[in-house]
């Protein structure tokens, strides 16, 4: 089997590997064992955060909504099954948004919700 030299590939990974891992604290971003285990843990919460993170903001936009919901006088469900009755495709994101910034454009469509 014929040798590999592979000093240039192997230092830029290297390279890659200690910049990443600048901003940790003492040999987590100078010693390369230590940086190495710390940027590859980050990546990994990195992958799984990104997913959380569309859980995260739905359960918050759920929330947001129940509440203005409630202060119409209905509950979660009962509005957002009046809203497909009455043949409103809002999503989520923009209902939460409405209800935080524009109270009296919610009433508005929790009014069409009922009436569906």
């Amino acid at each position: 089997m014929p040798r590999v030299k592979s000093s240039v590939v192997r230092l830029r990974r290297k390279n890659q590997i200690m910049k990443a891992a600048r901003g940790a604290y003492g040999g987590r971003s100078k010693l390369w064992k230590a940086a190495k285990e710390t940027v590859e843990r980050g990546w990994l919460y990195a992958y799984r955060d990104r997913k959380n993170k569309k859980r995260e903001f739905r359960r918050l936009w759920i929330i947001r909504i129940n509440a203005a919901a409630r202060q119409n006088d209905m509950s979660y469900n009962v509005f957002m099954s009046g809203l497909k009755k009455a043949g409103i495709e809002v999503d989520r994101k923009i209902l939460a948004d409405l209800a935080v910034r524009d109270p009296l454009a919610f009433t508005a469509l929790a009014e069409l919700a009922k009436s569906a």
